[in-house]
């Protein structure tokens, strides 16, 4: 280490920096009633870091030394810029323990996923990574669930939209055993890489606005299942049957396909015939003026 540790000034930079903060800026519900500390409470950036209040409340007392894991939830649950990272760090006692890439490169679609994606134009389809982040989509998944290019990219993770999108969580008819699944789903990955900071913000950002999803996460319930049934109540076309089924890239990368599919000639298989239709007539190029004459 090239710094030494200032358990005082690092309390001190912490206190200052959540009072900065408005949950508004973290993405936390408006609170109903007057606060009476400015910015966040204590125990707000402890969910957002997903560490104990206990353990925040000695760091900033300066009775506890911080982890690198720590520091890296931190990071991204005080919204620190990379002056102000490298500052805490350095308050920390652990400037080289700083990652030198705080935002890893957005995750590459192999293209023959992409290819095959592209090919499946009357049947939903998504590419997820290792956090359930939404990586790409066909325009069938789009006339399914939303226009995920509307949804900014930060928030664009399955897991989130079941919980916080209001059309995504109402398609859903049986939501609370698919959300709870996907918990599931998201705790087994938590398990292969537990100092994900993305994951522990998103983690922590859901604990702290939907109690379900803090019940279920707290229950440590695990699952790799790859295929299932959805059924889903779609505005457009009414009720849907779905067999949805994984299948994980060959490269390791933690990249999945999803697709969803129907039984031939069944009412869902019309259904999504008719939202694939409805998709192809929305994304028409319009005819090509001739302004020559």
């Amino acid at each position: 280490m090239t710094s030494h540790p200032d358990p005082r000034a690092l309390g001190a930079f912490l206190r200052a920096r959540r009072a900065q903060l408005t949950p508004q800026d973290c993405g936390l519900p408006t609170p109903d009633t007057t606060r009476r500390v400015t910015g966040l409470r204590r125990e707000e950036v402890a969910v957002l870091a997903a560490i104990s209040v206990d353990y925040y409340t000695r760091l900033e007392q300066g009775r506890v030394r911080a982890s690198a894991p720590v520091l890296a939830t931190l990071t991204h649950a005080l919204h620190l810029d990379e002056d102000q990272q490298q500052h805490l760090y350095q308050l920390a006692g652990r400037i080289n323990d700083q990652p030198r890439h705080q935002r890893p490169p957005t995750p590459r679609i192999r293209p023959a996923m992409r290819r095959l994606l592209d090919q499946l134009t009357d049947t939903p389809a998504l590419v997820l990574g290792r956090r359930l982040d939404i990586l790409a989509w066909n325009p069938t998944a789009t006339a399914l669930y939303t226009d995920f290019a509307a949804v900014p990219a930060q928030h664009r993770n399955y897991l989130r939209l079941m919980f916080t999108h209001p059309a995504i969580r109402g398609l859903h008819k049986n939501w609370a055993q698919d959300a709870r699944d996907a918990v599931a789903a998201l705790r087994m990955e938590a398990g292969a890489d537990p100092d994900d900071p993305d994951l522990t913000r998103l983690v922590g950002e859901l604990s702290v606005q939907d109690t379900d999803f803090r019940t279920w996460w707290a229950e440590h319930r695990v699952t790799s299942a790859t295929y299932g049934t959805k059924r889903y109540h779609h505005p457009l076309v009414g009720d849907l049957t779905l067999d949805c089924d994984t299948w994980a890239s060959p490269d390791h990368s933690g990249q999945r396909l999803m697709i969803l599919t129907a039984e031939p000639d069944s009412p869902t298989h019309d259904a999504l015939r008719i939202l694939a239709s409805w998709t192809a007539q929305q994304t028409a190029p319009a005819p090509t003026k001739d302004t020559t004459r």
